[in-house]
């Protein structure tokens, strides 16, 4: 196998080097002019147990006397100031056993240098966030090498015997975070493992310029970089009598300038109107019991809106914006299947509606004993599926957005006719959709938009497949000259709050959009916001798509637009 290896930059004058835990300080890492422990580890070790679990001892069976005696317990004498002093040098001394280190610090030799003090400063000034040393500056001359190749990373030589370690399996790849306490070097040195093991090379998969510590826990696990995706705006879309530039995040040309050219159209006609008709995320449970009449009397109790308040009760404990809605049960043989909607405030809410529902299937168990839990969702929610439940009930947003476009626009903007588009949506959007058995596809492109948008905000990707369901209408009205047109999109789900939307860029198209964060003044404003932007969105990405489409200028623009070119003066020509 032809292994790349990466180049090998002179390790600095080592006179600190990142401390490891325990388990990873037996990988002979420490610089070996650093001086040797007077004790064995292993004896040191027992003794800070021995110490920890003794002076505890002590202390509580002294407290324990101060209180039977009614004596103050802040009045300590000598021997319980020692105990106490031992107790928290036992501690800090077990945290940094355990590999739990406030401060990433580097072991100093007796005779610190001016070295010592360089490296000190440069511990101090790095960033602050949930991993404090998540952004390294490269070297300046590697910049100046290669300044067009982010993928080439240099590793010191005690980066070297990690990347060893992962490769042969002696250090699992997800721990590096953990062991080495800078989730940008973690990165680097699980990337340079995976070219060793794979014989493939990674150049090209950008990592300058990205915060790992910001995805640690949240949003990405064992990363090796980060993948560009250019983002576009379209705009301003006029909705609701204001305007909005909308970001768009895709890798297909055309895409956010027929979406562009739709905004405009709509912008001087007026604008478009929206208006949110439902809010509400769902998750289904499914449980059984022993026979299926065990199952139809839980379906009577969910169904009884006596029940509904108290299990209401229960439900909203989970969190300060989850609020039980409706519950929906269906039942299959023994097996019952519970859709529980509630509101999440500007969360899209899928964690939120889960500790909801958990609270309300422990408080079942205590009348329904017999019943057994299977799953937390049994698909009848539905997530990330093309489901005629969303499609009918709706799930997350549902939201309808609508336009009049007048005669002239249609055909000195969008180079078409009214009768055009709507014999057009007739036969394309309707007739074929329902030929294709499409379920929620009755639309010409809507997922472009709402895929383009969703990365671009930092929504679930994966979402896209029932957010994407939609409907366009299409008719003449004010006797045949104008065209009104219409989305209803029931599923949209998105959220301004957790998961992507922290991240930098994602919080920025947001903040672009006037919807970052959450809403203080009226919780889940921004996301409902957001929703009724994503309709209006594809609104107008309808509207272009199906003039080209109409005019016969669908392939000539994608000619034009979605092939690679060099020269800027072929595709402004």
């Amino acid at each position: 196998m032809d292994i790349r290896r990466r180049p090998i930059t002179t390790v600095p004058p080592p006179n600190a080097v990142a401390e490891l835990p325990l388990k990873t300080q037996k990988l002979n890492l420490i610089n070996h002019h650093s001086q040797q422990p007077f004790i064995p580890l292993y004896l040191t070790n027992s003794l800070f147990f021995t110490l920890f679990f003794s002076v505890s001892y002590f202390l509580l069976h002294r407290w324990r006397e101060k209180i039977r005696t009614f004596t103050p317990l802040h009045v300590v004498t000598a021997s319980e100031t020692i105990a106490i002093i031992f107790l928290i040098a036992s501690v800090f001394y077990l945290l940094r056993f355990f590999g739990i280190t406030f401060l990433h610090h580097h072991t100093l030799i007796s005779n610190p240098s001016s070295n010592d003090e360089e490296i000190m400063k440069e511990e101090d000034s790095r960033k602050p966030g949930p991993c404090p040393a998540a952004i390294t500056e490269s070297p300046k001359k590697v910049i100046e090498e290669k300044p067009h190749n982010s993928s080439i990373m240099t590793l010191t030589q005690e980066d070297e015997e990690i990347v060893g370690l992962v490769v042969s399996g002696k250090l699992a790849s997800y721990s590096l975070e953990t062991k080495l306490m800078d989730c940008r070097r973690a990165a680097v040195i699980r990337r340079s493992a995976v070219e060793r093991v794979t014989g493939r090379s990674l150049e090209g998969l950008g990592m300058e310029g990205f915060d790992f510590g910001s995805i640690l826990g949240q949003c990405c696990e064992m990363p090796i970089g980060v993948v560009q995706i250019p983002v576009g705006i379209a705009g301003p879309l006029l909705l609701d009598g204001k305007e909005y530039s909308v970001p768009m995040a895709t890798t297909e040309g055309c895409l956010v300038a027929s979406t562009n050219r739709g905004c405009k159209a709509i912008y001087v006609c007026g604008g478009a109107s929206s208006v949110l008709l439902r809010d509400g995320m769902t998750r289904a449970p499914v449980v059984r019991f022993s026979t299926a009449i065990r199952a139809a009397h839980l379906k009577f109790y969910l169904e009884d809106p006596l029940n509904f308040h108290t299990l209401a009760l229960t439900f909203n404990k989970s969190s300060r914006f989850g609020r039980l809605q409706s519950i929906q049960p269906a039942i299959a043989g023994k097996n019952l299947y519970i859709r529980f909607r509630c509101s999440t405030g500007d969360a899209m809410g899928m964690n939120m509606i889960s500790k909801g529902v958990q609270n309300v299937l422990d408080f079942l168990q205590n009348d329904f004993p017999d019943m057994d839990v299977i799953g937390i969702s049994g698909n009848f929610c539905s997530d990330k599926k093309a489901a005629a439940v969303n499609w009918v009930e709706g799930r997350g947003k549902s939201v309808v957005c609508e336009a009049i476009i007048k005669e002239e626009v249609v055909r000195k903007v969008l180079k078409t006719s009214v009768e055009a588009l709507v014999e057009l949506n007739m036969l394309k959007n309707l007739t074929g959709s329902a030929i294709a058995g499409s379920l929620g596809g009755f639309n010409a492109h809507a997922s472009n938009i709402v895929s383009a948008i969703f990365i671009a905000t930092g929504q679930d990707p994966a979402q896209n497949v029932e957010s994407s369901h939609c409907i366009t209408m299409m008719e003449a009205v004010n006797n045949g000259k104008d065209l009104h047109i219409s989305v209803t999109m029931p599923s949209i789900e998105v959220g301004t709050v957790g998961g992507g939307t922290q991240l930098e860029s994602q919080s920025a198209c947001l903040n672009l959009l006037g919807v970052k964060g959450a809403s203080k003044e009226s919780p889940g404003s921004n996301s409902r916001l957001l929703a009724s932007i994503v309709a209006g969105s594809v609104l107008a990405g309808e509207l272009s798509l199906m003039s080209a489409i109409a005019a016969g200028q669908l392939v000539k623009s994608h000619m034009k637009y979605n092939r690679s070119s060099n020269q800027i003066s072929n595709i402004v020509s």
